[in-house]
Order: structure tokens, then sequence, then C-alpha cells
């Protein structure tokens, strides 16, 4: 090998060292982007049901609680069917509102459960998430045909707390209670697998990392409530 070729093989191999700092970073701060949209939406929720509950609003409102608990699921519609042509404005708007009306229908926690139990709960519910999240994140497992195995779980569990609102039955509650916990930590290695993935395949576009914080809160946020019912200590 002459020095005109191994002086082309150094900057070759120089450019791709290039090239891949260039992706590590910009899928470092893509990833970042998403995990701060996340915290900043759990903690609005907290801060609006913690002052919806202290400021009295919630005996105020009790009668229209059942509308801010469904609200949510309302907006996920809307959501579902025109997010996706949504600038980054507007999507940033819509998320924050919608983890605003999140946390009116998360305010009656504070009455049925002790603070301690809570908090508690928090910071199971927020391990469990991180190592989920971080371990979608390093695995070289394509977990493509277990997200949708999931999907269908969760499918299962929406239509059989439906039905339970009527049965009212701690058992069905129980059972809802642990596959959620299975259910929702599994979605949330799933859906850090697929920002990873929407990274390398579209770019760091900020709206995607809006759309991976959206469905990253509200695993965080099903879990909690799974582990609420299980683990938490009543008023």
């Amino acid at each position: 090998m002459d020095a005109l070729e191994l002086l082309g093989e150094l900057v070759e191999g120089h450019e791709v060292l290039r090239q891949q700092k260039m992706y590590d970073e910009g899928l470092r701060q893509f990833m970042l982007n998403m995990y701060n949209h996340t915290a900043a939406g759990l903690a609005v929720s907290g801060a609006v049901a913690w002052f919806v509950y202290a400021s009295g609003m919630l005996a105020a409102m009790a009668g229209a609680i059942w509308l801010f608990a469904f609200a949510p699921l309302g907006m996920i519609l809307v959501y579902s069917f025109a997010g996706q042509n949504w600038g980054y404005d507007t999507l940033r708007n819509f998320y924050y509102a919608f983890t605003a009306v999140m946390g009116v229908g998360l305010a009656p926690i504070f009455v049925m459960y002790t603070g301690a139990s809570i908090a508690q709960v928090f910071f199971i519910t927020a391990a469990t998430f991180a190592t989920a999240s971080l371990w979608g994140y390093t695995t070289k497992r394509d977990l493509t045909g277990f997200g949708h195995f999931l999907f269908m779980g969760l499918i299962g569990i929406v239509i059989a707390s439906i039905v339970n609102i009527f049965l009212a039955s701690s058992a069905v509650q129980f059972t809802i209670s642990i596959l959620g916990v299975f259910i929702f930590t599994g979605l949330t290695a799933w859906d850090t697998q697929n920002a990873k993935n929407i990274f390398l395949t579209h770019g760091g576009d900020p709206r995607y990392g809006i759309q991976f914080a959206i469905s990253l809160y509200l695993n965080f946020i099903n879990l909690f409530q799974m582990l609420l019912h299980l683990l938490g200590n009543r008023e």
C-alpha cells in the first residue's frame, strides 16, 4: 500500500467517525428532547392535580370530575385522526393542554390514597419506566412483533375496564392492574425503540419528539395508576 492509498483510507476513516459522531450527538439530542417533554408533561399533570385538590376545587367540581376523567380520551381520538398533520407548535400546545386536563382527572388520587403511598408508588413507577426505556433503547432485539401483541392486550384491558365500571369487581380490577403493569412496561420499551428507529429513518424532526413524548407520558401515567391500585394505601 503506497502513501496515497494509506492517506485515502485515513481520510475515509476520519469521515466515517465524524458522521458517526454527528449521528450519536443528533440521536442524543433527539432522545433528550423527548424525555424532557415527557418529564415536563408529568410535572404539569402533577402540579394541576395537586392544585385542584389543595385549593378545594375538587369538592366544588365533584359533579363534573367524570367529564375531566373522560375528556383526555376525546382529545386522544382527535390527535389520532389529525395529529400527524400538525406542526410543531400545534403539537406542543396540544400536548401540554392534554397533560393539564389529565391533571384535573388525576386529582382524586389525593383523596383516595395517602400522600406517602402516592410518593412511594411514583418512585417505583419512575424506576420501572426508566429500566424499561433503557432496555428498549439498548436491546438489539426487534420489538415490533412484541409491540403488536402488547397493543392487543391494551385493547383488552380498556374493554375490561369499561365493563368493570358497571361490575365494580375488585377481582377484575386486580387482574386488570396486574396485566396493565406488564403491558405498559412493555409499551415503554417498544415506544423507546420506535423513537430511536424513527430518528434513524426520518431524522431528528422535533415533532417526533413530541409525538413519542405523548406515548411515553401515557405509558407512565397508566403504569402509575395500575401500580397505585396494587400498592397504594387508601385513606
